[in-house]
């Protein structure tokens, strides 16, 4: 079994910032501002964390708090903390006072659920991570239901549940694609396998705006970027990589790239300077290049390579080139060339089955499956690491948050804030 989690996709997500579609990371209050699945831009980058000039032998442990199980990552806005979970057969929202780690409020609600086969010992957490923006939190339940609720009291906004149309709204290992927010849309894929809909609904009021396609979801999550003067949804479904209007919902371009036998679409794609990149379990990294001439989108084939494969973990962009773990060898950090595609290096063998990363100057944070945080260096010329350090003592698969020289950590049912203890800002 290859789970599904965070985008969950999990997998390949990397989305180079554009001017008017990437939001700041810091807040209206001067706080860390993390709105959603690897942040603001989808790409991993973290501006509000400032490396240390020396990298401590150990963190601080603050506050700890036990959220449930799920791998959903934490949200920050506001200096507060957002977290969807599972205890026992209902799903949990959490919001927390991100200095204190103190219960702001708590909403639960009924989620039965019957996780597919081969994927037991992941549970029946949610898989997707929420979105916040102006004030809302979207939440996806693992199966497949869309929740709005309101980010400063907790309160159910509206609720939007697929299953009639599509018999169920979710893949065979439950719902893990993360919605995004556009404007006054937030959008998000619905359906099972054998058929299924991107569509986008209304921010305030759960309306449907548009459904486009009939394609059934996988465990990948959408992307909001512009190519040619179009601003656009690129998603990988159960058949193709797309890229659709976000306004109307105007199938644009796709590419045939197809779900196969237990090689899941998992992984989030790539945007870097107009390409498209997508990797997946046993089928290595592609780049691909939607345009749009004279009216007409086309896309043209790039550069492939198949040294390293991407199966659950999610690669981040740091400088031009692109860092992630190839499930090769039981777990093998790479470096890779993103206009060329060649592969700079590779760390060692059985460094685990996922990592979370993310991206700051001069280095890429690496959170292991077994709980273990790795900092390493953001260079080409070998694998190097700066630090590392244990963060939990239970499976570590949710992306972390990284703040004002600390970071939050969701393991398998705690959520704990750390902090460096030199660390500038703290």
């Amino acid at each position: 079994m290859k789970p599904a989690y965070c985008r969950l996709a999990i997998g390949f997500t990397v989305l180079i910032s554009l001017a008017g579609v990437c939001q700041a990371q810091v807040d209206s209050g001067g706080g860390v501002y993390w709105p959603g699945w690897l942040g603001p831009g989808r790409d991993g980058w973290v501006d509000a964390f400032k490396a240390p000039s020396r990298w401590p032998e150990k963190l601080q442990r603050g506050w700890r708090v036990k959220v449930g199980t799920g791998y959903g990552s934490p949200l920050v806005a506001s200096g507060r903390v957002y977290q969807h979970a599972r205890q026992g057969d209902a799903e949990v929202v959490w919001c927390f006072d991100l200095e204190t780690g103190k219960v702001k409020w708590k909403k639960s609600y009924s989620a039965p659920f019957k996780i597919g086969g081969g994927g037991e010992r992941h549970g029946k957490g949610p898989k997707s991570c929420p979105v916040l923006a102006d004030g809302r939190l979207f939440t996806m339940s693992i199966s497949g239901v869309l929740t709005a609720w309101d980010a400063a009291s907790g309160k159910e906004l509206w609720r939007r549940d697929y299953r009639k149309r599509f018999k169920k709204s979710h893949p065979y290992w439950g719902a893990s694609t993360s919605p995004l927010v556009d404007g006054k849309r937030v959008i998000a894929h619905f359906g099972m396998e054998e058929s299924g809909a991107l569509v986008a609904l209304d921010v305030a009021t759960g309306k449907e705006v548009w459904s486009q396609g009939q394609d059934g979801p996988c465990y990948s999550s959408p992307l909001l970027v512009e190519i040619g003067g179009v601003r656009q949804v690129v998603e990988w479904n159960h058949r193709v990589l797309a890229g659709v209007e976000s306004r109307s919902g105007r199938l644009l371009w796709e590419y045939p790239f197809p779900h196969k036998t237990h090689n899941q679409n998992m992984p989030t794609p790539v945007f870097h300077k107009g390409r498209v990149l997508v990797g997946g379990e046993n089928r290595g990294v592609h780049s691909i290049e939607p345009k749009l001439v004279d009216g007409v989108w086309s896309v043209k084939k790039g550069w492939s390579q198949k040294e390293v494969a991407l199966d659950m973990s999610t690669a981040v962009v740091n400088g031009e080139l692109l860092y992630g773990l190839s499930h090769y060898d039981k777990g093998r950090f790479f470096c890779l060339d993103l206009d060329t595609g060649k592969v700079l290096w590779k760390g060692p063998g059985r460094t685990g089955q996922n990592v979370m990363f993310l991206s700051i100057e001069g280095y890429v944070v690496a959170l292991v499956n077994d709980g273990g945080l790795q900092v390493i260096t953001a260079t080409g010329d070998s694998f190097r690491k700066a630090a590392t350090y244990q963060v939990a003592n239970s499976p570590t698969w949710a992306p972390p948050v990284l703040l004002k020289g600390g970071l939050l950590v969701k393991d398998h049912e705690t959520l704990t804030r750390w902090s460096l203890p030199d660390a500038s800002g703290e």
